[in-house]
């Protein structure tokens, strides 16, 4: 058994580039920016920010939504498979591609701050209009349970 999944959230490197065919299939692509914070070792070495760009290949149904919504530097959840094709260049090198193919693309609110300086809520995905009845990974399916958790009784713990 294999798996081949890649879920990425990070911000649009530029405008969409549709393109329809003669059959009525359209293919979207974008370049999809992902970060790494940099940071310090305790022995002082730096280590910088390091930013991974992906080529995102949109299909079917989710194209309509990304062309008339996705727009450069707009924060998005993608989620796809990752594929690898070849290609020989107009000098007849053999050059390789790596895309991910979305199955689904989202809107991503990263919780950024409000004017008053405090930090807004939990970070969390916007729905799309989506034909699929996939469930948000990051939806919260139960209600908070809120009351006294000063008991004694170690049944009622929550792990």
């Amino acid at each position: 058994m294999s798996l081949n999944k890649v879920i990425l959230i990070g911000n649009v490197g530029k405008d969409p580039d549709v393109r329809y065919f003669d059959s009525g299939a359209a293919v979207a692509n974008f370049p999809l920016a992902t970060s790494e914070r940099g940071y310090t070792l305790a022995n002082g070495t730096v280590v910088p920010d390091r930013t991974e760009w992906h080529n995102i290949v949109v299909r079917k149904d989710q194209v309509a939504f990304v062309e008339k919504w996705v727009k450069k530097g707009a924060s998005v959840y993608v989620e796809g498979k990752i594929r690898t094709r070849t290609y020989d260049d107009q000098s007849g090198v053999k050059r390789y591609v790596t895309e991910i193919y979305a199955d689904r693309v989202e809107f991503y609110s990263f919780g950024s701050r409000r004017e008053d300086g405090q930090s807004a809520s939990v970070s969390t995905p916007v729905q799309s209009h989506q034909q699929d009845n996939n469930p948000n990974p990051f939806q919260q399916t139960s209600t908070p349970q809120t009351g006294n958790f000063d008991s004694d009784d170690a049944d009622d713990l929550p792990f």
